[in-house]
């Protein structure tokens, strides 16, 4: 654990989800495989088209709607719809099917495990200070067993633009009725998480189990107050 400043004591912690908690990108793989298979296999209309393909439509619907990089389901609805509407799909086949695309996605992200080594941090956390989950992603979390450990669950979209944007920081003090300096974030990416966190007043918790150097990374904004390559040093906070 490395501690680049000195911190507030800690009454309440918030945790980003996805490669905090766990590794996610062996998730997102399977679950952009199997998206793509279903595509190909259950709408021929849409078989020609490969994952470059798709991924530029993600990029163009972003385009014309920016407010979808807050809500990366609403994001894969718009995708997938307007991929159905370019092959010739009307409006209400292309929405059917989006949905149905969407409800797949969100099934194959949702299955997997979280490691025992988080469940079992966060079991001790919890005894100790108030917790709250902050994500910007989709993953279900009664689906990973992760509902009983937080006390409040915010994603962004629902519960806010994404971070690094303030609103489900906020949204956590409020919830918490704690003082922003008293609450330590805890997440792996230095803009989203480190930058969010600290622009809300938070503290910030960077979790680093790459090995990565803050100084010269391309995603530092701002410093994290502390620095960790593994949850279990958070205990130590207390």
């Amino acid at each position: 654990m490395k501690f680049y400043r000195r911190i507030e004591p800690i009454k309440a912690m918030t945790f980003d989800l996805d490669d905090t908690l766990y590794d996610n990108y062996p998730v997102i793989i399977r679950m952009e495989r199997e998206l793509l298979a279903w595509l190909q296999q259950t709408h021929p209309a849409v078989a020609h088209m490969d994952k470059a393909d798709w991924m530029q439509v993600k990029k163009h619907v972003l385009q014309q709607r920016p407010d979808l990089r807050s809500d990366v389901t609403l994001w894969r609805l718009v995708q997938l719809k307007h991929g159905f509407l370019s092959v010739g799909y009307d409006e209400a086949q292309a929405q059917a099917a989006a949905e149905e695309g969407v409800q797949l996605a969100l099934d194959w992200r949702s299955q997997f495990e979280v490691p025992q080594s988080s469940l079992d941090v966060l079991t001790q956390l919890g005894e100790r200070v108030p917790l709250v989950a902050i994500t910007n992603g989709n993953v279900d979390l009664d689906k990973i067993g992760l509902t009983p450990y937080f006390q409040c669950v915010l994603k962004a979209g629902p519960d806010g633009l994404a971070k690094p944007a303030t609103d489900m920081f906020a949204k956590a003090k409020r919830f918490l009725d704690i003082p922003a300096e008293n609450i330590l974030h805890v997440g792996d990416h230095l803009t989203t998480d480190v930058h969010g966190a600290k622009s809300a007043g938070f503290a910030a918790c960077w979790f680093n189990d790459m090995n990565k150097n803050v100084i010269n990374h391309s995603k530092t904004r701002t410093l994290p107050d502390i620095e960790i390559n593994s949850l279990q040093p958070l205990l130590t906070l207390f």
